[in-house]
């Protein structure tokens, strides 16, 4: 592998450099259940086999000669698999609520940045002999979409799988002799990066956010990239909710599932898409939990994560748009109206394309006015919104069937951060809330759930799905490409 191709992307470099200021830590983490426990023995093997495969399993970060440049991915020569493949218990009674309140510790406690940035925690003891494995990742190694295609390398198709096919040789070759990084590579890597961007769109950004009066006499041919990153920059609007006003690093994790065929049914039938309704359920429940703590709202903030991803994308592939959704009492299909010419108009207005520009620019720009920017960003943004795609098929993993998957997102600065992941007939939500912002998350997780039920309710009698999906007709190969899109 080139050093071009093992140097962070800029977004990736960006999202490193931004855990210096731990309220915008970017770990995000899955929550598995699994209807037992999974062979230790098996599961370490099959790891094992997949960090070969997803090389950035093996390596750690490597900072550039002068923090010139964006960091680098190394090999790591001490890898050891049991470092991140992790096995533990719950006291008894072993609830949903004992595990979600592992998981927020787990989730908090910083990575080791001398090795691979992810581990897989494998939590036994859970109510009704089942188990649940946790995967945290660092976003710098991936992102949801990603972590979703690295699951294809460990899950399989059937509880006892025939062996799986041999792994190239030369793969292997390279993983059993690893070798220091070239110092005249990385250096070459970190002047080449910081050649990257012409000093006149530099210098126009710099004039543009003390004085926005010059945007009008910039050149059209940087005109967009600079008008776009302004307004990404210089957005000084608070968010809106007089109720999340705090920040913390104290965190709540909240979970919910809601029928798959419901409710891509009816956002069909209401001309829009299942992001449409996640985001619209999303908006239903920040204004109820709003009318409930008499203090009601119009409008509030949120942001949407956007997949950007291609057939030859690696690790990262994704934007962020911002928009205001309505929030004030309202039926439900006409909140999906609303947010439905508000999702177009933000995927067509070219705000998605800005965060690789901005992160571009940052890689000149000093860590701590990066830091003091993104802090300042987070605090026009109520809550965040992303939606995965998932698996339609049951899936297992060293044995065990996977019975629901719960993400949980990166809070980044705002109250909450609402992630949908769709699996085997449901939509599976995680809810990563800052307790200082949100005073009752019980109260948000109800809010969310009457969303969903009212959404719901207005599928066609006929299109209702029975309360156990029926077995999916076996797969036409082993190893076929199981995940849909849940849009």
């Amino acid at each position: 592998m080139s050093g071009a191709e093992r140097r962070m992307s800029d977004t990736e470099a960006l999202m490193w450099r931004l855990e210096k200021d731990p309220y915008l830590a970017s770990t995000f983490a899955n929550i598995t259940i699994l209807d037992r426990p999974p062979d230790m023995d098996l599961l370490y093997a099959r790891m094992e086999r997949t960090s070969v495969l997803f090389p950035r399993l093996r390596r750690r970060v490597q900072l550039a000669p002068g923090n010139i440049g964006n960091p680098s991915w190394a090999d790591d020569p001490g890898f050891d698999i049991r470092h991140h493949v992790r096995q533990m218990a719950l006291p008894a009674p072993g609830s949903m609520r004992q595990l979600q309140d592992l998981v927020t510790l787990l989730i908090a406690d910083p990575f080791d940045r001398s090795r691979p940035l992810w581990q897989f925690i494998v939590i036994d003891g859970l109510e009704g002999g089942r188990s649940a494995m946790v995967l945290k990742l660092h976003h710098t190694v991936t992102d949801g979409e990603g972590g979703v295609e690295l699951s294809l390398q460990y899950l399989d198709l059937e509880r006892e799988p025939g062996p799986l096919p041999a792994i190239d040789p030369e793969i292997l070759n390279a993983v059993n002799n690893v070798k220091e990084p070239d110092a005249t590579d990385a250096l070459r890597g970190a002047m080449s990066d910081s050649l990257r961007i012409p000093l006149a769109v530099l210098k126009q950004v710099r004039d543009v956010l003390a004085n926005p009066s010059v945007l009008g006499e910039i050149g059209s041919s940087t005109s967009a990239t600079v008008r776009s990153l302004v307004a990404q920059l210089s957005e000084s609007d608070a968010a809106r909710s007089p109720l999340w006003t705090e920040r913390s690093l104290r965190r709540r994790l909240e979970v919910a599932r809601v029928p798959y065929t419901e409710m891509r049914t009816v956002s069909k039938m209401l001309g829009g898409t299942l992001n449409t309704a996640f985001v619209t359920a999303a908006a239903h429940a920040a204004g109820r939990y709003h009318d409930q703590m008499g203090a009601p709202v119009e409008s509030l903030r949120a942001s949407m994560a956007i997949s950007t991803r291609t057939s030859a994308s690696e690790g990262n592939a994704f934007s962020l748009v911002r928009m205001l959704v309505p929030t004030s009492p309202m039926g439900i299909t006409d909140r999906f109206e609303a947010i439905n010419e508000i999702l177009t108009a933000a995927r067509g207005g070219g705000a998605s394309n800005a965060l690789e520009a901005i992160a571009t620019v940052s890689t000149v720009m000093p860590t701590s006015v990066i830091t003091r920017l993104a802090r300042s960003q987070a605090e026009t943004v109520d809550f965040a919104t992303s939606n995965v795609r998932g698996a339609g098929i049951p899936l297992y993993v060293a044995g065990a069937k996977l019975l629901a998957n719960y993400p949980i997102g990166p809070l980044g600065g705002v109250a909450f951060n609402m992630t949908l992941l769709s699996y085997m007939g449901s939509l599976d939500v995680g809810i990563n809330i800052d307790e200082a912002a949100v005073e009752s998350p019980e109260l948000l997780r109800e809010s969310l759930e009457l969303a969903f039920s009212e959404i719901v309710s207005l599928a066609p009698a006929q299109e209702t799905a029975p309360d156990v999906p029926p077995p999916p007709p076996p797969p036409a190969a082993p190893r076929r490409r199981w995940f849909r899109r849940s849009r």
